[in-house]
C-alpha cells in the first residue's frame, strides 16, 4: 500500500473504536485460557490499532504492556486512552512494523495480537514470534477462517485472492501443531463482532470519510472495498469468520520434544 493510500486508511479507521471484528467481552475470555500474569511479566499487543483490546489487556492483567502499530495516527489515540487512564506506568505505546519487531528472543511472557496477524501471514507470524516467547509464555491471536471444507465458489474466490492463507479451522490448528507450539483453546467470534461492533461505525465513518475526500479516488477506493469486503460477508458470513487461537510455548527445549 502507498503513502498517499496509507494516510487515508489512518483517517478513516483511527475514527472507529475498532479496526477489526472483536468484542471486549471475548478479549476476556480468551485471557481466560491464558491465566494471571504477575506484575514483571512481558506483554506485547502487535498491530494494536487504537486499542480496544489493550486496554482491556491493561484491565485484566498486571504485567507490563508494549502497544506496537505501524500507524502512528492510531497510537496517538491509544495514548490519549491510555492517559485518561492513567495507565502510563503500565502500558507504552512503541511504532515499527512487524517485518522488525523490537522484542528479543524469549523475552516476552504473552504475545497478543487481534485482526493483525495476516499482515505477514499466519503461518511466518506464529513461527517468527514464537521465538519471542519465554518457556511456556502464551500467543494468542485471532485469524480469519474457513468454518467449512466446502463453501459457494465466489466467496471462495473472493478471500482467496485477499489472502492466501486462508485456511480451515482444522488447518490453522496444524499450523500450528507443526510450529511445535501447542493448542490451548480455540473459538469462533461471533457475526455481532462483525455486523454491530465493526461494520456498523465504520459504514458511519466512511459516510463522513467520502464527504470529505468525494473527489479523491484513492478515497472512493478505499470505501468500495471495505463495502465490497462487507457484502460478502452478508452474503456468506456462516462460512467464515475470526477466530481466537490461544497457543503456549513448551517449556523444554527443542531438543528435548524430539523432532518436529
Amino acid at each position: 500500500m502507498e503513502g498517499m493510500e496509507l494516510a487515508l486508511l489512518e483517517e478513516l479507521y483511527r475514527g472507529v473504536e475498532r479496526q477489526g471484528p472483536g468484542d471486549d467481552a471475548l478479549t476476556r475470555t480468551a485471557l481466560h485460557f491464558v491465566g494471571p500474569m504477575s506484575p514483571e511479566a512481558r506483554i506485547a499487543d502487535i498491530g494494536c490499532g487504537t486499542g480496544a483490546q489493550t486496554m482491556v489487556l491493561a484491565s485484566e492483567l498486571a504485567g507490563r504492556i508494549v502497544a506496537f502499530d505501524m500507524l502512528p495516527g492510531f497510537l496517538e489515540v491509544l495514548a490519549g486512552k491510555i492517559q485518561r487512564a492513567g495507565l502510563e506506568d503500565q502500558v507504552k505505546t512503541l511504532q515499527g512494523t512487524m517485518e522488525r519487531l523490537p522484542f528479543k528472543d524469549e523475552e516476552l511472557d504473552l504475545i497478543w495480537s487481534e485482526g493483525a496477524i495476516y499482515n505477514i501471514g499466519f503461518g511466518r507470524g506464529i513461527n517468527e514470534w514464537s521465538r519471542l516467547l519465554k518457556p511456556g509464555g502464551c500467543l494468542a491471536v485471532t485469524e480469519i477462517s474457513w468454518f467449512t471444507s466446502v463453501r459457494p465458489k465466489a466467496v471462495e474466490d473472493y478471500w482467496n485472492e485477499q489472502y492466501s492463507e486462508m485456511d480451515t479451522v482444522a488447518g490453522k490448528i496444524k499450523r500450528i501443531e507443526s510450529s511445535g507450539l501447542i493448542p490451548v483453546a480455540h473459538f469462533m467470534l461471533p457475526s455481532y463482532c462483525w455486523r454491530e461492533n465493526y461494520y456498523l461505525p465504520l459504514s458511519i465513518a466512511e459516510e463522513a470519510f467520502l464527504k470529505k475526500h468525494k473527489d479523491n479516488p484513492l478515497a472512493v477506493k478505499l470505501v468500495d472495498e471495505s463495502r465490497r469486503e462487507r457484502a460478502f460477508y452478508d452474503a456468506y458470513g456462516e462460512y467464515y469468520g475470526y477466530v481466537f487461537y490461544v497457543m503456549r510455548k513448551g517449556v523444554g527445549s527443542m531438543d528435548e520434544r524430539g523432532p518436529q
